[in-house]
């Protein structure tokens, strides 16, 4: 890779190419586009940093998405917010083999209820697996854990927000 061995004009490229991806992962995490764009800008400077260290060992846009996770993070713990995410970014809530997207099943208020009490990885799991459409093994490269813990995640926030989603009605 070019832009690892420090040509300029490939990593411009490479930051163009993926910068969209980028910003629409830090806005799923902080839910504002002033905070996505400063995760974003974050990303595009790590990334400088530490393009000279890929090693392939995954794919770009899983070892990229790793990144941009992490900094998310650093993001939301640095401004003590609670992720927002928009209802229909958590694409669905399974029960069984029913599936029911999730403005069908709650209004948005309770729906932003019902995930800002999720743990957070289970809560970073459920956004990997269904806002980013990763299978559990991309999410777990991503959450640097292991497949079954990311499966594990998945199954108790759907516990959990199946019990919230019966209290509500």
């Amino acid at each position: 890779m070019r832009a690892g061995q420090g040509c300029r004009v490939s990593f411009s490229v490479l930051c163009e190419r993926h910068y969209d991806r980028i910003y629409r992962l830090g806005w799923r995490w902080c839910g504002s586009r002033s905070g996505a764009e400063d995760i974003a800008q974050d990303v595009c400077v790590k990334l400088a940093r530490a393009i000279a260290n890929y090693r392939g060992e995954a794919s770009f846009t899983t070892w990229l998405h790793r990144i941009t996770y992490t900094t998310a993070l650093d993001h939301i713990r640095s401004s003590q917010r609670m992720i927002p995410v928009e209802p229909s970014e958590i694409i669905t809530l399974m029960d069984g083999g029913n599936t029911q997207t999730a403005p069908e099943i709650m209004s948005g208020d309770e729906l932003w209820t019902a995930v800002r009490s999720l743990p957070g990885q289970q809560r970073d799991a459920v956004l990997l697996v269904y806002g980013e459409d990763m299978s559990h093994a991309e999410a777990a490269r991503v959450m640097a854990c292991s497949e079954k813990t990311v499966s594990w995640h998945i199954h108790a926030a759907k516990k959990r927000l199946k019990v919230l989603l019966e209290a509500v009605g």
